[in-house]
């Protein structure tokens, strides 16, 4: 599909269960994997375009992969096997950081590369740090963008502190960390989402999170195979969050969703605006799972410049709750959304005017004051799956167009069958 449009919704009540699989824990679960010696099972594993691009990576690297539907076993090979070929990373930013990491200790060489959208996005935030320990890589532009050379090395253990917070970068020296010479120490201005941290713990990983600080131990033995139900993504979610947000007399529930607190950051900030939200806590073993009610409230104006690495990826999705707000609402300290799929800031203020909203881009965010969107908006995605949504979603409340949808399949493949259930769909070449 080339297009979609979305019409106006009336008011809702409804409850999802089958928002998409984490995104985050689906990659690390598969690379993970490959640290133990025995078999892994990992349910409700996301089966999107960028998950299952690292799901083949992994049986690349020698592992035996069955899907039985339900579930997903992966057997670990006993060493990590050099691939013939160069391993698609696809449009996922996180599965090539991870493996950035990853591969720098094993013995081979390894090449990484996604598509025409990851191929200008940063990778010397983890390759600069990698090779000061020892690791070799290299790429285009000194190693700032892939393809991605690798030939696995022993690593020196560090102390880093990196100058951003990047759960991506953060978890990338930790899998490196795993195997080198000595304890590593690691630290970043903000603490980032910790999804690493708590899995690679379940596992058995000597981590030791001390103030500012993560101390990793190397692994004196392969970890604990993972045994893990992937929760439903809180960042996939919060779309329809928003969709309760700005439709009136409407509620939703969502179902099984990371209650992580580095992961829910972006529903605090709406709670803030005026929306009604509560938390139900249903389990938590490798992560706290529960259900987000979300009910519409009157929004009010906000400004957003705290704890930006715990909501970067909702932030396109939060711009529409703001353009439907009350009032002026700023977004500052996030840069980082420059070197996203597309480059978020530009994506979001220049979709907003076209809309009739009043934006003004700055470099480290935007200001957004409310008001009516325009009856009839045609955008554009920026090949960006979460820009596509967001404005998918405003399209309940207007008749909006967006172009260029593919990049939906990245992450969210049953993101339209979900939205038609509360708003009128058309899709067109």
């Amino acid at each position: 599909m080339s297009f979609v449009r979305v019409k106006r919704a009336k008011e809702f009540d409804i409850e999802i269960s089958d928002i998409a699989s984490d995104k985050s824990i689906s990659h690390r679960s598969a690379i993970f994997s490959l640290l133990s010696q025995r078999s892994s099972t990992i349910k409700n594993y996301l089966r999107a375009e960028d998950t299952l691009n690292t799901l083949n990576i992994v049986k690349l690297l020698g592992a035996e992969v069955e899907d039985s539907g339900d579930s997903i076993k992966i057997v670990p090979p006993k060493e990590i096997k050099e691939p013939p070929f160069i391993l698609d990373c696809g449009n996922s930013g996180t599965a090539m950081r991870l493996f950035m990491g990853f591969l720098a200790s094993q013995k081979g060489f390894f090449v990484l590369h996604g598509d025409r959208y990851l191929a200008s996005r940063p990778m010397k935030r983890v390759a600069d740090p990698l090779r000061k320990i020892g690791a070799k890589i290299d790429g285009r532009v000194k190693g700032n963008l892939s393809p991605i050379a690798i030939r696995g090395a022993k690593l020196e253990g560090f102390e880093y502190k990196s100058p951003i917070s990047s759960a991506q970068v953060k978890s990338a020296m930790i899998l490196a960390a795993l195997h080198a010479k000595e304890m590593s120490i690691f630290s970043e201005p903000i603490l980032s989402r910790d999804h690493t941290e708590r899995m690679l713990l379940g596992m058995g990983a000597e981590i030791v999170s001390d103030k500012d600080k993560i101390k990793i131990m190397p692994l004196v033995e392969p970890l604990l195979p993972l045994d893990i139900e992937i929760p439903n993504d809180p960042s996939s979610a919060f779309f329809f969050a928003v969709a309760a947000a700005i439709t009136p007399n409407s509620r939703v529930v969502l179902q099984n969703v990371s209650l992580n607190p580095t992961r829910i950051e972006a529903y605090k900030v709406l709670q803030k605006m005026g929306t009604h939200i509560d938390f139900i806590l249903k389990d938590e073993k490798y992560e706290p799972v529960g259900d987000i009610v979300v009910q519409y409230g009157e929004l009010s104006g906000v400004e957003v410049s705290e704890n930006i690495s715990w909501l970067i990826d909702e932030l396109p999705a939060l711009s529409i709750a703001m353009a439907f707000a009350n009032g002026k609402s700023v977004v500052k300290n996030a840069k980082e959304l420059r070197v996203k799929e597309s480059d978020r800031i530009t994506s979001v203020v220049e979709n907003l005017k076209k809309c009739g909203i009043d934006a003004v881009e700055h470099e480290d965010g935007y200001e957004i004051v409310g008001s009516k969107f325009n009856d009839i908006c045609e955008v554009d995605s920026y090949g960006d799956h979460r820009v596509a949504m967001s404005f998918l979603v405003a399209g309940l409340r207007s008749d909006l167009r967006v172009n260029d949808t593919e990049c939906i399949n990245t992450s969210f493949p049953n993101f339209l069958d979900i939205i038609k259930r509360v708003g009128e769909v058309e899709y067109g070449d």
